[in-house]
């Protein structure tokens, strides 16, 4: 984006990258949350849930590329050294201390809700003044929208099974 482009921008383009730099640090903690996790992992369904984790962690990757080209694109600086993605981002990162299916499965979606919540405001913020933020942002969006749902699918999908072998001991 050319430094007229910039110009026009009906608010704060400092805001922006500082809302882009969270976001880019909070997709790098995803995709290592997800990654390390689906290694990890232990319990029921573990096969049919890991590939999925692991398309999820590629997933958050390909975010981090878009919200780094973009703040590139606005003349920012981007977070350049792993130890400043704490301060910067306000979705956290929870080691996977109990490999267990279910606790993995919480743990990512708290960090989708996070991130839902992170690309919605960005969505908000530009909406109508800066396009390509914006589009960027809701296809994110999207993406975090489908994963909450995945994630809430197999943590249902748990419970059933839990249930089912609770019926068959009895």
């Amino acid at each position: 984006m050319g430094n007229k482009a910039v110009e026009i921008l009906p608010f704060d383009v400092n805001i922006l990258i500082k809302q882009l730099n969270a976001a880019l640090s909070e997709e790098w903690l995803a995709y290592y949350q997800y990654w390390i996790g689906a290694r990890l992992m232990e319990g029921p369904m573990r096969s049919e849930i890991e590939p999925e984790l692991l398309l999820h962690a590629n997933q958050e990757l390909n975010h981090a590329v878009l919200v780094v080209d973009r703040i590139i694109q606005l003349g920012g600086a981007p977070v350049i050294n792993p130890k400043d993605w704490f301060s910067h981002a306000r979705c956290g990162y929870d080691a996977p201390n109990d490999p267990y299916v279910g606790v993995i499965l919480e743990q990512n979606l708290n960090g989708e809700r996070c991130a839902i919540q992170r690309y919605r405001e960005i969505a908000d913020f530009t909406n109508g003044k800066d396009h390509t933020t914006h589009q960027m942002a809701v296809t994110i969006l999207n993406e975090e929208l489908e994963h909450e749902q995945d994630i809430e699918d197999w943590i249902r999908d748990l419970e059933r099974m839990k249930e089912d072998f609770k019926k068959l001991r009895m």
